[in-house]
């Protein structure tokens, strides 16, 4: 929600970002924050948005929370950010797979990532969850 606010030529470009551009783009946790804070919704959607980028280790963005600091929601969507984020293609990298993004979460639980959230992460993917493909955005349709 919160890149609604970032440009879109910052976030559609193929390389990677300038440190300033990087700043901006950071800011998409306290922007969506501010928007989902004005639904009137059941569920911390904005505190989910405002630490989905803080790590168990305090190294993450923007208050650098540490471990149980970060709402468990926040550390669950920490690890599917990005599990997300490493298979799909973004304009300056194809998607790395699978394999590398579990392996990422796993080597990072515990100092990064929560550890019970990389669990129940794997254990999702062990038991056969696979992603439905989309003809729109999976290339190998229009082949």
């Amino acid at each position: 929600v919160g890149k609604t606010a970032i440009p879109s030529e910052i976030l559609t470009r193929p390389r990677q970002l300038s440190a300033i551009e990087y700043e901006m783009v950071k800011h998409h946790t306290t922007i969506g924050s501010d928007i989902l804070s004005r639904a009137s919704l059941p569920w911390p959607i904005a505190e989910v948005a405002a630490q989905h980028h803080e790590r168990v280790n305090g190294s993450g963005y923007p208050l650098g929370l540490k471990g149980a600091d970060i709402s468990l929601p926040a550390r669950i969507i920490a690890v599917a950010d990005v599990v997300e984020a490493m298979i799909n293609h973004r304009p300056y990298r194809p998607g790395l797979g699978l394999e590398l993004a579990l392996a990422e979460v796993t080597q990072g639980a515990g100092v990064l990532y929560d550890p019970d959230a990389v669990t129940s992460c794997l254990a999702v993917f062990e038991s056969g969850f696979t992603f439905a493909t989309n003809d729109i955005f999976d290339a190998s349709a229009a082949e």
